[in-house]
């Protein structure tokens, strides 16, 4: 689907992912399962695994279940999750081709162990200093998520990151991620010099995504505006935002926030138990609303990109229409 005269704008990234189209469905905790990377892998995109926190034997069968298949996938590693380090070393034994360190931002060690093991890496970039020490720890590309993005997300918009970066790192290839959603928007990252584009909320209304129907109908029915951050209320509790929809679920973590504030004000509990019980919340809640199809109290992590998406659709149409439009916008533009 990509003309000869295009393949200039694309072939970076798909070099770099060894994959027909360089867009990559961002991995989302209890919907980036092996099923919904190995559709997104049979489209010709490059799908990543979620990592989360889950046991090892479980991971390993995933992992193992993708290698089988052939395709071209990444698993996606959350460096504040209790399991972390357990999952590095695991993903290293294995042999796993590309490793996505999120959630926080991994020591200089781990991705040398990950590199080691032959993997590539791909680190997150929320600013331009991070961008930079990323690269010297050896990131092998970066992806910019801005805070149009869902789940955790930084504090820096994708059109600030893509000057304050993308511009400015040319060295290695630049994934641009926040608030995507069209192939008339992939087209015009492309030829300001992306390598590709990491899209979330689009792959999690996938027909092939395991969320729930009801998680999905919430979805569609969403605007752009309903999903917000949540706010940090002191900095005795730092905890890094999450962008969700709207709901008596973000209500109950405003209030949860606050309860741990004044556990800690009465030393009842240490900051890192603190932290635990915030990402705990949000693991549980996630889970509550994907899997159970409580769109009321469960976590609703959505991107303002939900504001673009009106309904269902296999993968494979989704990435069809997604090139599509990209090839269309190129002639458009008479390149």
């Amino acid at each position: 689907m990509i003309a000869k005269k295009h393949e200039k704008y694309w072939q970076r990234g798909r070099d770099f992912l060894q994959v027909q189209y360089p867009l990559i469905a961002g991995a989302m905790t209890w919907i980036s399962s092996a099923e919904l990377v190995e559709a997104v892998g049979a489209a010709g995109a490059f799908g990543v695994l979620a990592a989360g926190n889950m046991p090892a034997d479980i991971l390993e069968q995933e992992v193992k279940a993708l290698q089988k298949g052939g395709c071209h996938f990444a698993v996606n590693l959350i460096t504040i999750a209790p399991n972390y380090l357990t999952h590095l070393k695991k993903l290293a034994d294995w042999g796993v081709p590309y490793i996505v360190f999120a959630g926080s931002f991994p020591r200089q060690e781990e991705v040398k162990t990950a590199k080691e093991s032959g993997a590539k890496v791909l680190c997150f970039a929320s600013n331009d200093s991070i961008a930079e020490r990323m690269i010297a720890y050896g990131a092998d590309a970066l992806i910019l998520e801005g805070s149009e993005a869902g789940g955790h997300i930084g504090h820096v918009s994708t059109i600030v990151l893509i000057q304050q970066v993308l511009f400015n790192y040319p060295q290695l290839p630049v994934f641009v991620a926040g608030g995507i959603a069209t192939g008339k928007m992939i087209a015009h990252l492309l030829l300001m010099g992306a390598a590709g584009v990491q899209m979330g909320t689009i792959f999690a209304m996938a027909e092939e995504s395991p969320a729930h129907p009801k998680f999905k109908e919430r979805f569609c029915r969403a605007r752009a505006r309903e999903a917000f951050a949540t706010p940090q209320y002191s900095s005795e509790l730092p905890v890094v935002a999450v962008r969700a929809l709207k709901n008596k679920g973000s209500e109950e973590f405003g209030r949860l926030q606050l309860e741990l504030i004044q556990k800690l004000g009465r030393k009842e509990i240490n900051r890192v138990q603190a932290q635990f019980e915030v990402e705990k919340y949000w693991v549980g809640a996630l889970r509550r609303a994907v899997q159970e199809g409580d769109v009321e109290n469960g976590s609703l992590m959505a991107g303002q990109s939900v504001g673009l998406i009106c309904d269902t659709k296999p993968v494979r149409e989704i990435v069809t229409t997604l090139i599509r439009d990209a090839e269309a916008t190129f002639n458009d533009l008479g390149l």
